[in-house]
């Protein structure tokens, strides 16, 4: 077995082992294996009766835990099994806070620091009390359209508004027992939140050939909630193209990149941001759209899972609920896959989700270039193939056969692992008619019929 989130192996004993002790307890528990290699091959141990003394004495004297230090044998050798429950409050060795990351230790500090603090104590940021905030810091008018929104999708009752400001705020959790508002209160409906938080700002820009060439930007400055939409309509005003075209006499002007999916990652980018860093940024480039916001998954979730059934682990929970009861989002884990599935059913590219820089970040792509390709699970024949997609517009069986230098067997089993992934539809019917494009040539042909159908009744 092999080093994990809650493995570690050692050879043998040093103190310095404390601090994976107490990274363990501030994270999810652990085990810590004393006489096994990084492989997992065990080495063994021979003062191992002396260190079952040792160790659970100076865990207690150095960090406060009791830890449970269990003896094994196997092949004549002896190794001992570390066992580290998850603490209940910030564990600290000699003043410095660790915590077991993925397979390394982190020594935490500044902000990184302070949600450990919070989270111990079962609070979050967005939790906490803004000192001499007031209901004369909140406008109306949004509190207003939220209680719109959300009695129209029937997630609070049809007489909320009588219900009055103060209570309408504790029971959406973003007033404290002694009445004071909170961080997320004033992010949501504060009529200047960034005088408080200067990060909460939405930054857009549009660049050139690089990230250094900044030809105009905006930032968005109001409140939270009204903020998806403001950052949607510069979006469509100032940064994005609408290519024209006309199907019979009907003018297409659809967005480059799908609206819904852009709509979906600025709700997620706004939503699970980590408000006590940095900005969330957008940048728009000739050939991509990059969002990214402060704030990794939570542990329980990897980039892979994203992209299947999973479910929702908000960062901000009381945020979100506010967003979830306006009907912006629903509280399912959908909204990565809504985004991928927006994009492929345009014809685009499967959108690259990553974690990067300490927060999480999605890429659009408006086109199947070469490097995006090359970052897709495919075989060199099949890039190839795409790429004479790209050029040509579409491709037969015949013509991949030839193109790739592989029989027709292979190339109906390369065709058919690209339709599955979502990269390419068929078009026309079965045998020497079927050809293969990219999905948006297949909406044009299938609206061409729709309005064949229209113009025969």
């Amino acid at each position: 077995m092999t080093e994990q989130q809650n493995i570690e192996y050692k050879q043998s004993w040093r103190d310095e082992y404390l601090k994976w002790i107490c990274g363990f307890a501030n994270a999810q528990g652990g085990k810590i294996f004393i006489g096994v290699d990084d492989s997992g091959i065990i080495t063994g141990i021979d003062e191992y009766k002396k260190m079952m003394d040792d160790i659970p004495n100076k865990v207690v004297n150095h960090l406060g835990l009791v830890v449970d230090v269990n003896l094994h044998r196997k092949e004549e050798k002896y190794y001992l099994e570390i066992d580290i429950p998850i603490s209940n409050v910030p564990i600290a060795y000699h003043g410095a806070y660790h915590y077991r990351s993925g397979s390394t230790k982190q020594e935490l500090k500044g902000i990184a620091l302070q949600h450990l603090l919070l989270n111990k104590i079962g609070k979050k940021w967005e939790d906490m009390p803004v000192s001499g905030a007031s209901l004369k810091d909140l406008n109306k008018a949004t509190i207003e359209a939220f209680i719109a929104k959300a009695i129209e999708k029937d997630r609070i009752p049809a007489d909320t508004p009588k219900i009055g400001t103060e209570l309408l705020l504790k029971n959406l959790g973003l007033m404290t027992e002694q009445g004071q508002l909170t961080n997320a209160a004033i992010l949501l409906f504060g009529n200047n939140p960034s005088k408080g938080n200067v990060t909460a700002s939405f930054k857009i820009g549009r660049f050139g050939a690089s990230s250094h060439d900044l030809l105009f930007q905006d930032i968005i400055e109001t409140n939270i909630f009204e903020m998806p939409d403001k950052v949607i309509e510069i979006l469509k005003a100032k940064y994005l193209v609408r290519p024209i075209s006309y199907e019979g006499l009907e003018r297409m002007e659809p967005l480059e990149y799908p609206e819904q999916a852009l709509r979906e990652a600025v709700l997620n980018a706004i939503i699970h941001k980590d408000y006590s860093s940095t900005y969330t940024f957008l940048r728009v480039y000739d050939s991509r759209l990059h969002i990214w916001n402060p704030g990794g998954l939570p542990e329980e979730l990897s980039i892979e899972q994203l992209k299947g059934d999973h479910s929702s682990y908000p960062r901000n929970r009381n945020i979100a609920s506010v967003f979830f009861k306006s009907g912006y989002i629903e509280s399912w884990g959908r909204g990565t896959t809504r985004i991928i599935d927006a994009c492929i059913e345009s014809g685009l590219p499967e959108p690259l989700i990553e974690e990067a820089q300490g927060g999480f970040s999605i890429t659009f792509f408006k086109e199947f270039t070469e490097e995006v390709l090359r970052k897709q699970d495919l075989e060199e024949r099949q890039i190839n193939a795409l790429l004479y997609i790209k050029e040509h517009g579409k491709i037969n069986n015949a013509q991949y056969q030839e193109l790739a230098n592989v029989s027709k067997r292979t190339a109906s089993r390369d065709l058919q692992e690209l339709i599955e992934k979502g990269f390419i539809q068929k078009l026309g019917t079965k045998g020497r008619g079927t050809n293969y494009a990219f999905q948006s040539e297949r909406a044009l042909e299938v609206k061409k019929g729709q309005n064949r159908r229209k113009r025969a009744i």
